[in-house]
């Protein structure tokens, strides 16, 4: 579930479910994945759980790219039986443990979500963390619908850096000076810019399966407190450090240590969440 500033705009030259090389990646190192990447606001989770409230006890729900299961334990928390779907079967497997960090592993099943079987299984719910980029967004929201029982929500949903003026300058800089060749700086204009395209792309897809209510928009705002090093653990998640050389890599760790600790050795980091999601309607209206 990427959250990182090399993939603000995960591959702005093709769409993003194209990237495939990318978005299969990101299990090299599913321990420091899971422990570096941030986890959701609470608010959210609660408000997509009350929306899906049924008169069972427990909502189904369907994690798609499912990674280590960060969201998933947090909708697990929330009351919910999860069934993840992950198409890295080392991430599956990392989160099937529970990562050995946590109380209990998750069912996972290994495929990619276009192609995935539900096995005439409903869910009360599909969710999709920082993944629905990496998923065609008409076949995904096809493959969302048939997946859901009628009345059931389909809620995809990223986590966006919101830096104050001084650390984007900062973190630019860096960028600036070791990747001067690089199309795209992450940090030189407001991370919701590029994201903008991935909401709308979403809720296209939504729109043309007909089987869907009219898709919403919500934002949950918080923040996080990083130190140094915890930042530079999560840097090291994104998906295209994993494809930079091992030496500019290193240059681009040492650079960004060096500007934290010009501002005192850590600092809070703003997130908005953005919500795109949409209730399955009772009977498909692109055959009515």
């Amino acid at each position: 579930m990427p959250t990182n500033e090399s993939e603000q705009a995960p591959h702005a030259q093709r769409e993003p479910h194209h990237a495939r090389e990318m978005a299969e990646s990101f299990g090299s190192d599913a321990e420091r994945y899971d422990r570096a990447r941030p986890r959701y606001p609470d608010a959210m989770v609660e408000a997509i759980t009350a929306a899906i409230a049924t008169a069972t006890p427990r909502p189904d729900v369907l994690d798609v790219g499912v990674g280590t299961g960060i969201a998933a334990r947090q909708f697990q928390a929330a009351g919910c039986t999860v069934l993840g779907v992950d198409v890295d079967a080392r991430m599956a497997e990392f989160a099937r443990r529970g990562g050995g960090l946590h109380g209990g592993g998750l069912e996972v099943e290994v495929a990619a979500f276009e192609s995935w079987d539900p096995a005439g299984r409903t869910f009360d719910a599909v969710i999709a963390a920082q993944t629905w980029h990496w998923i065609d967004p008409v076949a995904g929201a096809a493959k969302a619908a048939e997946a859901l029982r009628p009345g059931g929500r389909l809620a995809v949903f990223w986590n966006v850096f919101q830096p104050s003026p001084d650390i984007a300058e900062a973190f630019a800089e860096v960028y600036r000076r070791v990747l001067p060749d690089s199309p795209r700086n992450p940090w030189a204009k407001p991370a919701l810019d590029p994201y903008s395209a991935l909401f709308t792309r979403a809720v296209d897809g939504i729109r043309q399966t007909g089987a869907f209510g009219e898709p919403e928009q919500r934002r949950f705002d918080w923040e996080r407190a990083y130190t140094r090093e915890e930042w530079l653990d999560q840097l090291r998640t994104g998906g295209d450090a994993g494809q930079m050389p091992p030496a500019k890599l290193a240059e681009l760790l040492t650079g960004t240590g060096t500007a934290i600790d010009a501002v005192g050795g850590g600092f809070t980091m703003p997130y908005a969440t953005v919500v795109v999601t949409a209730a399955r309607a009772i009977a498909n209206t692109s055959t009515a």
